[in-house]
C-alpha cells in the first residue's frame, strides 16, 4: 500500500468516525481520544515502514497492542524484500502465522528466492495453494534436485488452466523434453485454449506437435488471433476436422465484427467444409446475432428464419430488439412467445409483452400483463406500474441489530482489524481481512457486521453482502446515503436531480471510495482524471490532481459538475445522458442517429450494448429508490425517461408522486419492516436547469 492511499480520502470521515458514539465498540478498552492517537501513529509508523528499514520502530512504540501493529514490519520487510533472508521471515510466520500480511510476505518472498534460485530455501518455505506461478517454482526447485516430473501428480492441475504464467514455462519444456506432453495432452489442452479464447496459448504449444498437427493448430490460433485473414486463408485449407474447427471460430469471431465481410466468407467456405450440424449452427447464429446487433434491414427476418437447432436465448432475445427497434408489435409479441417459458418470464420480457398488447388493441390483457410486472420492485417493474398508473412496490426491512451480536462481531480480530484498516484508508486490505474473517459466518453474524459497517460509513460492504434473497429488501443498507458528502447539496449546486447523481453514484463505484477503473476511472463517480481537471477548470473550482479523486467530496463535486454538462448536451435527457456516461458521447450520438425516434423505454432496449443497456435501467431504477430514501414517495420514473423533444425538469408537485407501498412482503429472517424512511429525510425541489448545449472530456 503507498503511503498516499493513508491521505486518499481526506480528513472528513476520519473526523466524523472519531467524534460519533459509533466508535465506541470497537473501543471498547480503549477510550476514543487513546484510539485516535494510535491511528494517527499508526499512519506516520507505516508512512516510514514503507520506506524499509527499521525506523518505524520508534514511531510504533506504545502500538504493540494496536490491532494493525503486525502491519508495520511486514511492510517494511516486503519493501527491503531483495536483501531480507529467510530466518527474518519466518520470524514473522511464527509470530504472526495466522494474518493476511503473513501470507502476503510468504508469497512474496518465495517469489525473490525463485528469482534468486534458492532453491533450498525455497523447499523449506513452500507450501502448496498459492497459485500457479509458485507451483512452477516449486516444479522448477524440484527439477534443480535432478528429479523428474510425473505428470498425473505434477502436472495434470496446471495442464487443465487454458493459459499460465511465464514462471510456468520451464517447467512445461522441461516436461515436454521428459516425453510427458503428449500429442494427445497438447491437444486437450489446445482445445482448453481454443474455448477460451485463448490463440496465443495455442501458439506456443503448437511446436510441440508433429509438422502435420502443428500446422492445424496454428490455424486455430490465427483464427483466433486474426479472423479475417483466417477466413481468407481458409480456402486453400484441406477439408479436416481441425480446420472446420478453425474455420468455425474464424467465422463466428468475424461476425462480431464485421458481420457482412463474415457473410461473403461464409458463402465461399459453407461448400468447401463439411461443418458438423454443431459448427453450422454456430455460424448461423452468429451471422443472424451480429446482423441483429448492427439493426440491419433483414436481421429481423433471418433472425425469425434461423433453424429451431440455431436459436439460443441470445438470438431469440435479439428477435425481440429487433423488432422493438422496428416497432412491429406483432413481431413483438410473436418473439416474446417464441421464447421458452423460463426466458419469457423475465421482468423485461414480460413488460414488452404487455407493451405489445396494448400497441395491438388488446387492453384487457395488457392490463393483466402489466399488473403482473407492477408488482415488481425494478426497472420495468416500476414502468410498468406508470402505464397502469399504480404506486411502486418496494418491499422495505431492516435486519435486527442486538448489543450483544455487536459484540460477537467485535470480538473477531480479523473484523477489528478490518474497521481499523477502514478507519486508516487502507480499503483495499481492509476487504481482505473482512472477507477472510467472514469468510464461514452465518447470515447472522454477516448481518450484524454490515450494520456495524454502515453505521461507520463503510458503505459498499453492505452492497457486496445483500445481493440476492433476503437481503434484497434491505434496502436502507443497500442505498446508503453517505450524507456527509453533501451529493444532495453538490446536485443542487450543478442543477442537477440529486436522485439521477445519487443513481450514478450506486452503479458506478457501488460507494467505493477507492474505486480505480483499468481506463483509470477514479472514486465514487468514476471520473478520469483529464475530465475531472476540465470540470474544475470550467466550473472554477480547484484541482489538485489524479489523486484527490478519491476523496468523496473532491469526487461528488467535480461528478455532479461532470453530470451537468452530460445532461446540458443531451437536452437534459437523463436516461441517455446515463447511456453516454456509460457508453461515451460518440456512441450515444451513433444511436440517436440510427434510432431517435423510438420511445424512450425501446430506445434503452435497443441499445447494443448489454452493459450500456443494463446501466441505463439501473441508475433509472436507484434514482427511484433514492427518491424514495429521500422523500417517503418517488417521481415517476416515466418522468425520467422524457421524450427526447421534451427538455426534462424535476417534477415539483405532489400529486405527480408514486406512494411506495409492499406487493409482496418478503418471509421474515430477523428483520423489522419499515414502510418509508423518516420524514425529515424530505428533500425541498431543485430547480431545473435550460438546457444548454456543451462539450465535456471524455468520460
Amino acid at each position: 500500500m503507498a503511503p498516499q492511499a493513508l491521505t486518499r480520502l481526506g480528513r472528513r470521515l476520519l473526523i466524523a468516525i472519531a467524534s460519533c458514539a459509533l466508535v465506541a465498540p470497537i473501543a471498547a478498552q480503549t477510550d476514543t481520544a487513546t484510539l485516535e492517537s494510535q491511528r494517527a501513529a499508526f499512519k506516520q509508523a507505516y508512512a516510514a515502514a514503507s520506506q524499509g528499514g527499521d525506523s518505524w520502530r520508534s514511531l510504533a512504540a506504545g502500538l504493540q497492542d494496536y490491532p494493525l501493529y503486525p502491519y508495520l514490519e511486514a511492510t517494511s520487510l516486503e519493501h527491503d524484500i531483495q536483501q531480507i533472508d529467510r530466518p527474518t521471515v519466518e520470524a514473522y510466520l511464527k509470530q504472526y502465522p495466522d494474518l493476511i500480511p503473513a501470507d502476503d510476505l510468504r508469497r512474496n518472498f518465495l517469489g525473490e528466492l525463485a528469482r534468486r534460485q534458492d532453491w533450498t530455501d525455497f523447499q523449506a518455505m513452500y507450501q502448496p495453494g498459492l497459485g500457479d506461478a509458485l507451483t512452477c517454482d516449486a516444479l522448477q526447485a524440484k527439477l534443480a534436485g535432478n528429479a523428474t516430473l510425473d505428470f498425473d501428480k505434477d502436472l495434470a492441475a496446471l495442464w487443465s488452466e487454458s493459459s499460465l504464467p511465464s514462471a510456468c514455462d520451464p517447467v512445461l519444456q522441461a516436461a515436454h523434453d521428459q516425453g510427458l506432453l503428449t500429442p494427445a495432452r497438447v491437444w486437450a489442452r489446445i482445445d482448453l485454449a481454443a474455448d477460451a479464447g485463448k490463440g496465443n496459448t495455442i501458439s506456443t504449444l503448437a511446436p510441440w506437435l508433429p509438422d502435420g498437427d502443428a500446422n492445424e493448430a496454428q490455424r486455430l490460433a490465427l483464427a483466433l488471433n486474426d479472423p479475417a485473414n483466417a477466413v481468407r486463408a481458409a480456402g486453400t485449407w484441406p477439408d479436416t476436422p481441425r480446420s472446420r474447427q478453425a474455420a468455425t471460430l474464424a467465422l463466428v469471431r468475424l461476425a462480431r465484427r464485421q458481420s457482412d465481410t463474415a457473410d461473403d466468407a461464409w458463402q465461399s467456405l459453407q461448400g468447401r467444409f463439411q461443418f458438423a450440424p454443431t459448427q453450422r449452427n454456430s455460424i448461423l447464429n452468429a451471422l443472424a446475432v451480429f446482423h441483429a446487433t448492427d439493426y440491419d434491414a433483414n436481421a429481423l427476418q433471418r433472425l425469425i428464419d434461423l433453424p429451431a437447432s440455431a436459436q439460443t436465448d441470445t438470438s431469440r432475445e435479439w428477435r425481440v430488439r429487433v423488432a422493438l427497434a422496428e416497432q412491429n408489435w406483432s413481431a413483438v409479441l410473436a418473439a416474446i412467445e417464441a421464447m421458452p417459458p423460463s426466458q419469457r418470464q423475465d421482468d423485461e420480457w414480460q413488460y414488452f409483452r404487455a407493451r405489445a398488447l396494448s400497441q395491438l388493441g388488446r387492453s384487457d390483457e395488457a392490463q393483466r400483463a402489466y399488473d403482473s410486472v407492477a408488482k415488481q420492485s425494478s426497472y420495468f417493474g416500476y414502468l410498468a406500474a406508470d402505464h397502469q398508473s399504480t404506486s411502486y412496490s418496494i418491499c422495505s426491512v431492516q435486519p435486527a441489530a442486538s448489543q450483544q451480536g455487536e459484540q460477537d462481531v467485535l470480538a473477531i480480530p480479523g473484523i477489528r482489524r478490518a474497521f481499523e484498516l477502514f478507519a486508516v484508508d487502507m480499503l483495499n486490505p481492509a476487504r481482505r481481512e473482512w472477507n477472510r474473517a467472514l469468510a464461514n459466518a452465518d447470515a447472522q453474524t454477516i448481518r450484524q457486521a454490515v450494520i456495524i459497517a454502515d453505521q461507520r460509513g463503510w458503505y459498499d460492504r453492505a452492497v457486496f453482502a445483500f445481493n440476492n434473497g433476503q437481503g434484497l429488501h434491505y434496502y436502507t443498507l443497500r442505498f446508503p446515503l453517505g450524507r456527509q458528502y453533501d451529493l444532495v447539496q453538490r446536485a443542487d449546486q450543478a442543477g442537477i436531480d440529486p436522485y439521477w447523481a445519487y443513481g450514478i453514484l450506486r452503479v458506478e463505484s457501488a460507494w467505493m471510495f477507492d474505486a480505480h477503473s483499468g481506463a483509470d476511472a477514479r472514486g465514487l463517480m468514476q471520473l478520469v482524471p483529464g475530465s475531472a481537471a476540465e470540470v474544475a477548470r470550467r466550473n472554477g473550482l480547484p484541482w489538485s490532481g489524479g489523486n484527490s479523486l478519491f476523496d468523496p467530496s473532491v469526487n461528488i463535486q467535480l461528478g455532479t459538475r461532470y453530470l451537468a454538462q452530460m445532461a446540458d448536451r443531451f437536452n437534459g435527457s437523463l436516461w441517455l445522458a446515463s447511456a453516454a456516461y456509460n457508453a461515451g458521447a460518440a456512441r450515444a450520438n451513433q444511436w440517436l442517429d440510427q434510432r431517435s425516434e423510438l420511445p424512450p423505454d425501446v430506445f434503452v432496449a435497443t441499445i447494443p450494448f448489454k452493459e450500456t443497456r443494463e446501466y441505463v435501467a439501473r441508475v433509472m431504477y436507484y434514482s427511484v429508490i433514492y427518491d424514495w430514501r429521500l422523500n417517503e414517495t418517488a417521481a415517476p420514473i416515466s418522468t425520467r425517461m422524457a421524450p427526447l423533444s421534451q427538455v426534462y425538469s424535476r417534477p415539483t408537485g405532489e400529486p405527480s408522486r408514486k406512494t411506495i407501498t409492499c406487493a409482496t412482503p418478503p418471509e421474515p429472517a430477523s428483520t423489522t419492516t419499515i414502510p418509508a424512511p423518516p420524514s425529515s429525510a424530505r428533500l425541498s425541489p431543485v430547480p431545473s436547469r435550460s438546457s444548454v448545449p456543451a462539450t465535456e472530456p471524455a468520460h
